[in-house]
């Protein structure tokens, strides 16, 4: 495995192709919004931010719940040219700030909630946490999860079948390091970070477990959005893809079983 990622690269990492990744990528879990509802108190009128939107994966639920207003931030200008288009930009429920998270201008203590969908491994924890807490206000709340693709142990078919792919490849944030479980499966680090702050109560965690079907197109879709295969030249990245394609075709059979988990985070500005 290459040298890991910056967590800068995060912040251009996925715009080559917004409407490619947003087709590629899967939907969270029903349950997530469910929980977002009833722990979270997510309904009309609650006043929410979300880090790194993207191309608006959870945000179009958010505002279909009711959220409003929802500031989503996103630094990548090509992914919130694409959330403008497809959600309508500054009017109506959502605006859109163009800028990282670190240096984004929201008011403090004036949230009810936010929210971070698969991203907060682009961003320092410990500071990004505090800037969380100033933003909510007392008794808002804090949600943050993941879609983590596949086993953590690298048992399911596909991860052993890419091992020699990605061992050649730089190595994400997501990943972590060493021989424990990635970040976002890390429960116990995840927990202790908001309890470090001083500035969280009522914290939680769970874990959905699923699965995703993947045929040799829906894979090179979904591995093209991966950062440390995103990120390639655009020859090392053909040639990547074009070996994820002939390892689903022919060593797997034409069709695999990718195992899938979202954990969730939730905590309360106390």
């Amino acid at each position: 495995m290459g040298a890991e990622l910056a967590r800068a690269v995060g912040r251009r990492a996925f715009g080559r192709s917004p409407a490619a990744y947003a087709a590629a990528r899967p939907p969270y879990p029903a349950a997530v919004y469910r929980l977002l509802r009833r722990r979270c108190g997510l309904g009309p009128g609650t006043r929410t931010f979300e880090i790194g939107a993207g191309t608006g994966l959870a945000t179009r639920e958010l505002l279909r719940a009711g959220a409003e207003p929802l500031i989503a931030v996103e630094p990548d200008p090509r992914l919130a040219g694409f959330l403008a288009r497809e959600l309508g930009g500054s009017s109506g429920a959502l605006r859109i700030v163009r800028a990282p998270f670190e240096g984004a201008r929201l008011p403090p203590g004036r949230f009810d909630l936010g929210v971070a969908a698969t991203m907060f491994h682009w961003l320092s924890e410990e500071q990004a946490l505090r800037k969380v807490a100033r933003l909510l206000r007392p008794g808002g709340w804090w949600a943050c999860w993941w879609n983590v693709f596949g086993d953590p142990a690298g048992r399911a078919p596909i991860h052993r079948a890419l091992g020699p792919v990605f061992a050649k490849l730089p190595r994400g944030p997501s990943s972590g390091a060493g021989r424990g479980p990635p970040p976002a499966l890390d429960r116990t680090s995840r927990e202790a970070a908001l309890r470090v702050t001083g500035s969280f109560d009522r914290i939680s965690s769970r874990v959905l477990r699923w699965s995703l079907e993947l045929d040799p197109d829906r894979a090179v879709g979904l591995y093209a959005t991966f950062a440390p295969i995103s990120t390639l030249p655009s020859g090392r990245r053909r040639a990547a893809l074009a070996e994820v394609r002939r390892v689903v075709r022919e060593e797997l059979g034409g069709r695999t079983t990718l195992p899938m988990r979202t954990p969730v985070y939730t905590a309360r500005r106390s």
